[in-house]
């Protein structure tokens, strides 16, 4: 099932979007002002559905700030080239003008949804690792790897909350390096990762048994 955060604030309008989304056996949470989104955002989110004109500022700053490494489709009735063009223009994925068809609706989230899938982001905090690019952000500035921190990044970001052992982390790196690794080098690894990412706190020091990355 995928998680929705739905950002609007005409109760008519998220009643009626809740309800098709469901349908649709998406799960919705529902946030009627910025303040009310940026609460939400610790959640894991697939798709952002965000209505430029909230009661306590413009969504557009909004995406800007706090938006700009997730899935985001603009739904709202500000029909103007410029700033429609812009939106797109900054990353977000679609844009669709009030009111809307049901069906175009569906079809265009289940695409984001697909294109998304297929080019998989992880983020947890600031620093986002898009599987399929190969490629790490922090910030929303790219980050420099060698191949090595980037294969130790991915595999602790590809287990989520779980424990990857400094054992099974040097298998991997003597996959790919083809040559001798022993534990005082992955410390450096590791070490390195932070540095470059700019935090201490995203990759966790487990005592005695290895790394976590808590989402």
């Amino acid at each position: 099932m995928y998680n929705i955060l739905l950002i609007e604030d005409n109760d008519y309008i998220i009643k009626g979007i809740k309800y098709l989304l469901e349908a649709h056996n998406f799960k919705v949470r529902v946030a009627k002002s910025l303040k009310e989104a940026k609460e939400s955002l610790g959640g894991k989110y697939d798709l952002v559905i965000l209505d430029l004109m909230l009661p306590d500022g413009d969504g557009l700053d909004f995406y800007e700030e706090y938006l700009k490494n997730k899935a985001t489709l603009v739904l709202t009735a500000k029909d103007d080239e410029n700033i429609i063009s812009s939106s797109l223009d900054s990353g977000i994925e679609d844009y669709i003008i009030k009111p809307f068809r049901s069906k175009e609706l569906i079809a265009r989230i289940n695409k984001i949804l697909k294109r998304n899938k297929d080019n998989e982001i992880i983020t947890v905090d600031n620093v986002s690792v898009d599987t399929e690019a190969g490629r790490v952000f922090a910030n929303n500035e790219e980050i420099n790897l060698t191949s090595l921190e980037y294969r130790i990044l991915l595999l602790l970001f590809q287990n989520l909350n779980r424990i990857v052992t400094r054992e099974v982390l040097i298998d991997r790196i003597w996959d790919i390096s083809g040559k001798f690794v022993n534990d005082n080098t992955l410390t450096v690894y590791i070490k390195r990762i932070r540095e470059k990412l700019g935090s201490e706190d995203i990759i966790k020091t487990i005592k005695g048994i290895g790394y976590r990355v808590d989402k």
